[in-house]
């Protein structure tokens, strides 16, 4: 930065970031805590609170063997916040973090900036004897116990490969609206504006990847509703449902589309981009639903919206049934762990029960809603079989005469690996989701 626009000092990142981090321990969302940061530090304590959380498991573990007593929950988060860096080789030299660090302490817990700084002091001092002595699925494959296992017993031979794809920073992907622009057109933009861009490939025709990445006021023309970023795999949906990626005949203009689980409005813009739909976005939560309309602002669409479970048919269905429904159900998120951290850390295990009771009600609610040979594409950001490849084989035990048409990935899943990257060369993989494009017969009564 100019001189007129200094970074901000590190133990102010350090200090945001430990209260973002702390907030996490105690059950908040990373990234409401983060809201919480002045705009000029969010960026950089944004960095520093994730880089915290993927190492959270050997961090608390190390604290453990460090520090008798828990520390109080700001000087806890300082010192994962600390230590990640410390493990990580970051920018900055040791003793100039461990300095900035009991600065940042002052302020969080000031009669406690001693103990920070005894405890990284030791940890330099320790450091081969402590992390050779880490134990645990927690600290070892920083990961809770449970989460672990659950992909042992899903995905044998990928669970390695999973759990460490998950400590990755996420890439950067954008969808061009094909409204507005194209891939070929946009990728000049961005080089006219010092920005490297790299089609995704034939599979994904409005998709890109920029690296590195950015903040997106730097990107041409997304005020005006050129691109939105979006994952690789979530570009999927609307293709899928659209035509089966070229295998199906299109939906017809005018079509009538639900999005039952809307916000914030990623998938809904992308049907739109795609065709000439009467879509309807529904959501369950009235908060997140403004997103949405503001993602259609943005890129000059419409659709209408409303709040509402679809569970509960009779509070929002007008009794005409629907040509295609994108159901994108709530889940674990386990198949964006390495884009939102916390939530191996917020997820419990019993949470899982509750959520395949919620995809199932809203599977069989919406499924009869649907025009006699309509379609419904079934979706979660998730790599646990309970929510992907499980909750379908039980749905059509009780919809035997539901038909599948697709299912992209192994058993529909498209895991956080190679197997589902992008097909340029060198490009990183999307993130973990499952796919299952069902069609209702055409019999009006079936």
């Amino acid at each position: 930065m100019s001189a007129q626009n200094p970074s901000p000092p590190l133990h102010t990142l350090l200090r945001e970031a430990a209260r973002a981090v702390a907030a996490l321990r105690q059950g908040r969302n990373l990234d409401a805590a983060l809201e919480a940061v002045p705009a000029a530090l969010r960026g950089g304590a944004q960095a520093l609170a994730y880089a915290a959380v993927r190492r959270q498991g050997s961090g608390l573990a190390l604290i453990k063997a460090l520090v008798p007593k828990r520390p109080a929950p700001p000087v806890e988060g300082l010192l994962l916040v600390a230590l990640a860096q410390l493990r990580g080789g970051g920018q900055h030299a040791e003793h100039t973090l461990v300095s900035q660090a009991v600065q940042a302490a002052r302020a969080l817990a000031g009669p406690q900036a001693g103990l920070v700084n005894a405890v990284l002091r030791r940890f330099l001092r320790e450091r081969e004897a402590l992390e050779a002595g880490l134990r645990g699925d927690d600290a070892v494959h920083e990961h809770p116990a449970w989460w672990v296992q659950r992909l042992r017993r899903d995905w044998p031979a990928q669970a390695d490969a999973l759990l460490a794809q998950a400590q990755q920073s996420p890439p950067f992907t954008l969808r061009v609206n094909r409204r507005r622009s194209t891939v070929s057109a946009y990728l000049q933009a961005l080089a006219e504006a010092g920005l490297h861009g790299q089609a995704l490939g034939p599979a994904w025709p409005d998709g890109l990847w920029v690296d590195p990445p950015c903040p997106v006021h730097r990107l041409p023309g997304f005020a005006e509703g050129w691109v939105s970023v979006q994952d690789a795999s979530a570009q999927r949906a609307a293709p899928l449902l659209v035509d089966g990626e070229g295998r199906l005949p299109p939906l017809r203009p005018g079509a009538r589309v639900l999005d039952a689980c809307a916000a914030p409005g990623g998938k809904t813009a992308h049907l739109l981009e795609l065709g000439d739909f009467d879509l309807l976005a529904l959501d369950a939560d009235a908060q997140r639903l403004p997103k949405v309309n503001e993602t259609l602002a943005r890129l000059q669409l419409q659709a209408r919206t409303q709040a509402a479970d679809g569970r509960d048919v009779s509070a929002w269905w007008d009794g005409q049934p629907f040509d295609a429904i994108l159901l994108d159900a709530p889940c674990s998120a386990s198949g964006i762990n390495r884009r939102h951290p916390d939530v191996r850390w917020l997820r419990r295990e019993a949470d899982l029960a509750e959520l395949a009771r919620v995809q199932a009600g809203l599977l069989d609610a919406l499924w009869p809603l649907l025009a006699p040979g309509g379609r419904l594409l079934y979706a979660t950001c998730s790599l646990f079989a309970s929510e992907g490849r499980e909750a379908i084989a039980a749905f059509l035990q009780r919809q035997p005469n539901a038909q599948v048409l697709l299912t992209p990935g192994e058993h529909g899943h498209l895991l956080g690996l190679p197997d589902n990257a992008p097909g340029s060369p060198g490009l990183p993989p999307g993130d973990g989701f499952f796919y299952t494009l069902l069609q209702r017969p055409s019999a009006p009564n079936a």
